[in-house]
């Protein structure tokens, strides 16, 4: 990146993929206008009407399913099969927004305390602004796009430059679907032009996917303008591994959530806390299914894993594994940076993880697994919940009601996964707590987070 250019690099390769130009501060003042413009004639719309625009999007994103994987595996390093099953969840979204959308905002009749009728309606605010990363590069932007279109507000996206061509693509994509041109637009800018757009009167809501000193950078500069703010950041999600679990479930799942998308998840499962009893065991078998694990090109068929994103990335992992080891954590298998082209970085676990490590207290974003030996299930939650972050978790055992209890009653994260590993889905809410953030997004109630929620008395 410069100052007038974003430029693209393939982190299998370090080869440039395609170069930006920046917009002008002139042609960025009249994309909003025109967002805006959009967004005026838009929110009238009938409901059900949007809904139909919402549904086309769907189908465009399966129609173009082979061009935007490619697309999204060479600008990030992600498998092709992971980023086939992103655009699957993207068009999952558009099917179930266009199908509960219209129920989730319709206008609801409240009884009054003097016998009155009264109304809560949703309407729509206004522009909401996204700043979202690059690790799902479809997914982030679909998630708060098309409920927020659904609602009838216009979106402005902000995408990780790396990411350039897959936020260009989804607005071709949106367009060609049948969405009013300017309503949704990718906008390649620099962060000083972020924060003229955090500042516009047109912008209503600021909803930001990234690093908890990210969040509280935006989250200050969006309430400053006394502006809706929603925040799904970092974590370092604990799976408890109890007593009674199937151990060769535990640890193939284990391996998938830690592995998935490269290891570069917000909710991925990164601390692995296994009661003493069954610690030896599940660690034996741990070890060696990552060791297992192909990391390679992540275009070619039998890879499990590909590159980090980018170079930078790969070094702040390592030092984090480096500065881990220094206060005592072992590796039990990787933790090298590899010879040759591109930015792989090996599966690696860590033993003896202990508070004072960055394998125990801080997000490592990528292949790096932090297992932790406790005495029992008392001291798994304890250490599960000594953590800064809540975003979610996860459980195994075979005593389902057991795990249910634990989960609601114990667990201080937004999302918890019993005998399985995080995964998104349409129907249910996706958010978590502490330096996690804030706000829901999905299952009915991320379409609420920016609409007015208006009551309407009547005499």
């Amino acid at each position: 990146m410069s100052k007038e250019h974003i430029i693209t690099i393939n982190p299998a390769t370090e080869e440039k993929l395609d170069e930006y130009t920046y917009l002008t501060d002139k042609e960025l003042k009249n994309n909003i206008e025109a967002c805006n413009t959009a967004f005026l004639d838009w929110k009238l719309k009938p409901v059900k009407e949007r809904a139909k625009v919402i549904e086309a999007i769907g189908k465009e994103l399966t129609k173009n399913k082979t061009e935007l994987a490619k697309l999204m595996t060479n600008e990030m390093g992600k498998i092709i099969s992971q980023s086939e099953h992103e655009i699957d969840l993207c068009t999952g979204i558009c099917n179930y927004t266009a199908k509960n959308g219209p129920e989730n905002l319709a206008t609801e009749k409240r009884t009054l305390s003097n016998g009155n009728d009264g109304l809560v309606a949703y309407s729509p605010i206004g522009i909401v602004y996204g700043i979202q990363p690059w690790n799902y590069p479809s997914y982030q932007v679909i998630r708060y796009a098309i409920v927020n279109l659904m609602a009838g507000n216009g979106v402005l996206l902000k995408h990780a430059s790396n990411v350039t061509g897959t936020g260009q693509f989804l607005e071709k994509i949106f367009v060609d679907a049948g969405l009013p041109k300017g309503l949704f637009q990718a906008l390649k800018i620099s962060h000083d032009q972020s924060d003229t757009i955090i500042k516009n009167k047109h912008v209503r809501g600021v909803t930001l996917t990234g690093s908890s000193d990210a969040g509280r950078n935006i989250g200050e500069k969006a309430t400053a303008e006394l502006k809706k703010v929603v925040l799904e950041l970092g974590s370092n999600d604990a799976y408890l591994v109890l007593e009674d679990a199937d151990l060769e479930i535990a640890i193939e799942e284990c391996v998938k959530g830690r592995i998935y998308n490269n290891g570069e998840t917000c909710i991925a499962a990164k601390r692995f806390i296994v009661v003493e009893k069954v610690y030896e065991d599940f660690k034996k078998g741990f070890v060696k299914a990552m060791k297992n694990v192909k990391v390679g090109n992540p275009l070619e068929d039998g890879v499990d894993m590909g590159p980090i994103a980018r170079k930078d990335l790969r070094e702040t992992l390592h030092e984090q594994v480096e500065k881990s080891v220094k206060n005592g954590a072992e590796i039990l298998c990787g933790g090298k940076i590899p010879d040759g082209k591109g930015y792989f970085y090996p599966v690696t676990v860590l033993g003896n993880v202990k508070p004072g490590q960055p394998a125990y207290s801080d997000e490592l974003f990528g292949p790096v697994a932090s297992l932790i030996k406790v005495k029992d299930e008392q001291e798994a939650i304890k250490v599960a919940n000594d953590s800064r972050f809540g975003l979610g978790g996860g459980i195994f055992t075979k005593n389902i009601e057991k795990a249910k209890e634990i989960a609601t009653n114990h667990f201080d994260t937004g999302m918890v996964f019993i005998n399985t590993f995080g995964i998104a889905d349409p129907a249910m809410p996706f958010g978590g707590v502490k330096d996690s953030g804030f706000g829901r997004e999905h299952g009915g109630f991320g379409i609420k987070e920016f609409v007015n929620i208006k009551s309407i008395v009547l005499g």
